[in-house]
């Protein structure tokens, strides 16, 4: 786990050192898979070495995401999502974070995508680091992150 903490903290700070122009290139990216993007070469500079290829897809994710909203909370993405309600969104956003929740690996890019720019639209900063290693673990067996952040955003 200390190697993917120090994996992921390489990877926020290349991405934190992007010119506007690596940014906007993975940002138009934004909700693609890796094979269908272009201008790879900017992803791949910022990928720390020793990333496993199958983390790649996550990665990539988080850094076509990461342009499009700021940085600097805590906690996962749920209690993100709970600091955007405003009492005149909350049945939407209820309903938007339980498709998020059961989005599977194809329609995570999208989904989050679009839940990244609600958070942006709302000022809600994300806790990227957290996004990054809880989207390395989606797709466990007993769904904790699933779990975790439903907890943080219907719960807490």
């Amino acid at each position: 786990m200390a190697e993917l903490d120090e994996r992921i903290e390489k990877f926020m700070d290349s991405l934190g050192k992007l010119d506007a122009g690596g940014r906007a290139q993975l940002k138009r990216n934004a909700g693609k898979r890796l094979t269908e993007a272009q201008h790879i070469g900017t992803f791949y500079r910022v990928l720390p070495h020793g990333t496993p290829r199958y983390q790649e897809e996550i990665f990539f994710l988080v850094a076509t995401l990461y342009p499009l909203a700021d940085g600097g909370a805590q906690g996962n993405f749920g209690a993100a999502l709970r600091r955007a309600r405003d009492g005149q969104n909350d049945n939407g956003l209820n309903r938007r974070i339980e498709v998020l929740l059961d989005a599977d690996q194809t329609q995570l890019p999208f989904r989050l995508r679009q839940a990244v720019r609600l958070l942006y639209s709302k000022r809600v900063n994300i806790d990227w680091p957290q996004l990054t290693k809880d989207l390395i673990f989606w797709n466990g067996e007993e769904r904790r992150v699933q779990q975790a952040w439903a907890r943080a955003y219907f719960v807490e």
